[in-house]
């Protein structure tokens, strides 16, 4: 993926001065960090990509991450997010999912890009809201990251800033769940939004049954859940 990048200013800039255009080469499964970038320039950066694009980005006080994902990545991106949904469906929570919304606030200097996010118990709060400020608004209750491909800017404090209260993180062919403790992370057994659900059999569950087409998977996955519900 090629990327044109402007306007690439320190973040004590007061006002950002037009530099040469950069052009940067980044191949699927890779990612670029970029340091000393301001806010202004993070901002103009997702203006010029866009909504529609392949690539990730992350930005912590200054350094910029972009990354461009593997098929693979995105295989799994999709799979454990649609089985979410299917899950909170059977057990019927309302739930609201923003896919990759690029959650940012000024005041912290930071913003992140998930691969996923889900409303489940702040569901009722943002229930028809399009247009969000997490210095007012909740953070989404639960963020999927899919690591098929090591990241270079470790996003974990990004989200322990925005407040984000729990992680999934797929890696290495299973789920790791991750709760927000104080400032940091804690990685738990249990889930929040499913506190009674086996999350980490989700990823084995689809590997038994990629075969089978997503389809299948989903018609299978909700009678397993069932089952599941019926013997607790």
């Amino acid at each position: 993926m090629q990327l044109a990048l402007k306007h690439l200013v320190a973040p004590d800039t007061a006002a950002p001065k037009p530099s040469a255009e950069v052009l940067l080469t980044i191949p699927n499964g890779k990612s670029v960090l970029l340091e000393n970038v301001s806010w202004q320039a993070f901002e103009t950066l997702l203006v010029e990509l866009g909504e529609h694009r392949a690539a990730r980005v992350a930005y912590d006080q200054g350094i910029l991450e972009i990354m461009v994902p593997l098929t693979e990545h995105e295989y799994y991106k999709e799979a454990i997010a649609v089985l979410v949904q299917d899950l909170a469906d059977v057990v019927d929570i309302d739930y609201e999912t923003l896919g990759s919304t690029t959650w940012k606030r000024q005041d912290l200097l930071t913003g992140v890009e998930p691969d996923n996010c889900f409303y489940f118990q702040n569901e009722r709060v943002i229930r028809g809201k399009l247009d969000f400020d997490l210095s007012q608004d909740p953070p989404p209750d639960l963020v999927l990251e899919i690591d098929v491909t090591s990241k270079s800017l470790d996003r974990l404090p990004i989200y322990a800033r925005l407040g984000f209260p729990e992680i999934w993180r797929y890696e290495k062919g299973q789920i790791k769940i991750y709760q927000l403790q104080g400032k940091a992370y804690v990685e738990t057994s249990t889930s929040l939004a499913f506190p009674t659900f086996p999350v980490q059999q989700i990823v084995p569950f689809i590997q038994q049954h990629r075969a089978a087409g997503k389809k299948a998977i989903r018609r299978a996955f909700r009678d397993w859940v069932r089952q599941q519900i019926e013997t607790a």
